[in-house]
């Protein structure tokens, strides 16, 4: 499994290394737009991502301009929407609109709020089939 991990704050990079390392390669970039050329190259290799965790609130290009250019990408590579990376936007916000335009309409496959419950995080994974 590949992992892309799009977060600006250290702790939380970390944090989620530390739950997905065991499960696989893990990239990380610290904003949308390093986001964006890491899931291009990759896509470019032959070697994609199974899994992208995305923080709404970024510098330089949030998660959710983010997703709308690598759901994009995808298409442009001629993935079907059944094949699309799976995306969980992670979020601090506590505002449903700003979860409702990354979650619902921005494309992302779920969500999940900070703190991120490591056993909830887990839970989801394996629901998502990206850990066993």
């Amino acid at each position: 499994m590949r992992f892309l991990i799009v977060e600006d704050d250290f702790t939380s990079r970390k944090f989620l290394q530390g739950i997905l390392a065991s499960h696989g390669d893990c990239d990380v970039a610290v904003n949308g737009r390093e986001a964006v050329e890491a899931f291009e190259a990759a896509m470019d290799a032959g070697t994609p991502y199974h899994l992208i965790c995305m923080d709404i609130m970024m510098p330089e290009m949030d998660g959710q301009d983010a997703l709308k250019q690598i759901r994009a990408i995808e298409r442009n590579h001629g993935v079907r929407s059944a094949d699309e990376v799976k995306v969980v936007m992670t979020t601090a916000l506590d505002d449903p609109k700003n979860v409702v335009e990354a979650y619902y309409k921005g494309g992302a496959t779920s969500y999940v709020p900070k703190p991120i419950d490591r056993q909830l995080f887990l839970h989801l994974l394996r629901n998502l089939g990206v850990v066993a």
